[in-house]
């Protein structure tokens, strides 16, 4: 006998919305609290909801919701997704921030500094494919766009939209990425046909990037130019990574190939020493510990919300909005759109939104990959373009720390890239016509 509809088991994801935005916005805006948003304890806030999901329906035994749980946290797509998730984290503990500024140095070396702005786009996109962190792309490459901005005369906001829109080019597409990671397995899908599906989408949305700032760039008076030391050799790993992701080797190799060159190249240039290391490497796992505990319990909250009939009814309801296939593709992306408005974090929107995209994709016959491509890309467009998130804040932050002073307000009319791939998805969705799978 199949799950019958029942709106209100939904109410726990509601709990969750509720309290996380609006303490958010509480903190942020009404108290001022510098990054509000990321105070709010998100892995308390789900256990609350937790806590609502297990009070609903009584007429099932706790045994058995926790039965439900474990078997929902137990998935084999959950395990896989921690144990990538932490596997990645080490490997950004063991590279580290030095590579990055390689990269970036170095690409300023041989450019001329009318195109600085470009490469800042570039660089953010190498570096954010290769890290699988957009945030940890824009802490490492904002001070060096800033210090472009003010030698070249090249505005702040243009170098820093640069940034951001370059490392949401990787978080998107990086096959170590977080929102990869969640959207590969909880859709079950390959990674290397996510990538391929959704590098199709992102890069003309990255070519017109390019031009845009080339035209402003050569429209601009620029002088003064950017030096400083690099290491060359510390770009391998990343190499090995982005090139092994491409192959299609299994990511746990992939990764582990990557920690190992990592290491021993770290070591043989006396870039750390080896207690460093194994700390930074511990470092990078912990760094993961929100990430996987949001991966626990949503997958728990959503066992018992499927189980309730939660999942029929908003079904149902979608169904009735959105018609046709490419009805379909629009509502998971608004779907998780919304879902990432109110959270801040694509990651989490992600999984949150998972278990329901996965429920539509079988309604509307949408493949797997076609799927996550659309979970990840509309995450990342709302993600690097609302004022409130952490790519944000934490750019802003960056500049406002060496002196610059800048806005969001400011900066989002230059976030080229976010408003083009949202722009190159709904051409896909609605003018491409799909290939058959």
């Amino acid at each position: 006998m199949g799950k019958k509809s029942n709106p209100l088991a939904l109410i726990p994801i509601l709990v969750f919305l509720v309290l996380y935005l609006g303490l958010g916005i509480l903190f942020e805006y009404v108290l001022k609290v510098p990054m509000g948003f990321y105070g709010i304890p998100i892995v308390v806030v789900f256990m609350v909801a937790l806590l609502v999901a297990c009070f609903q329906n009584p007429k099932l035994k706790f045994d058995e919701k926790l039965k439900l749980m474990g078997e929902g946290i137990g998935d084999k797509n959950i395990i896989t997704m921690i144990l990538i998730f932490l596997e990645a984290g080490i490997f950004v503990g063991v590279v580290g921030r030095n590579a990055a500024s390689s990269v970036a140095y170095f690409m300023l070396s041989i450019i001329p500094a009318q195109f600085a702005a470009v490469i800042m786009f570039v660089v953010s996109c190498f570096v954010s494919l290769s890290m699988g962190t957009s945030v940890g792309t824009i802490t490492l490459i904002t001070p060096i766009a800033v210090a472009v901005s003010q030698t070249s005369g090249f505005s702040a906001p243009l170098c820093i939209g640069s940034v951001i829109g370059g490392a949401m080019f990787g978080d998107n597409l990086s096959f170590i990425s977080d929102t990869t990671i969640a959207a590969c397995n909880g859709q079950g899908c390959r990674m290397k046909d996510k990538f391929r599906a959704n590098f199709a989408i992102a890069l003309p949305a990255a070519i017109l990037t390019v031009i845009i700032i080339l035209i402003i760039s050569l429209k601009s008076d620029v002088q003064g130019t950017i030096k400083n030391e690099y290491h060359l050799l510390q770009i391998i790993p990343y190499l090995l990574v982005l090139a092994g992701g491409i192959i299609g080797i299994n990511v746990f190799i992939v990764l582990f190939i990557g920690i190992l060159s990592g290491s021993i190249i770290m070591l043989l240039t006396g870039a750390i020493p080896a207690m460093q290391l194994l700390s930074n490497m511990a470092t990078g796992a912990s760094s993961m510990y929100e990430t996987t505990m949001v991966a626990i319990l949503v997958s728990a909250i959503c066992a018992l919300i499927n189980k309730y009939g939660g999942f029929i009814a908003l079904l149902n309801g979608i169904e009735k909005i959105f018609k046709g296939k490419k009805g379909g593709q629009l509502g998971i992306g608004i779907l998780v759109g919304a879902m990432d408005i109110a959270t801040a974090n694509n990651t989490v929107a992600i999984v949150m939104a998972n278990p329901i995209a996965k429920e539509m994709s079988e309604l509307y016959g949408i493949s797997n990959k076609k799927t996550a491509s659309l979970l990840d890309t509309f995450s990342c467009v709302f993600q690097g373009i609302i004022p409130y998130g952490a790519q944000m804040l934490v750019a802003i932050s960056a500049a406002n720390g060496i002196g610059t002073s800048v806005t969001a307000f400011q900066i989002i009319p230059f976030l080229f890239y976010p408003f083009l791939l949202c722009l190159s998805t709904l051409v896909f969705i609605f003018v491409i016509p799909d290939k058959k799978s």
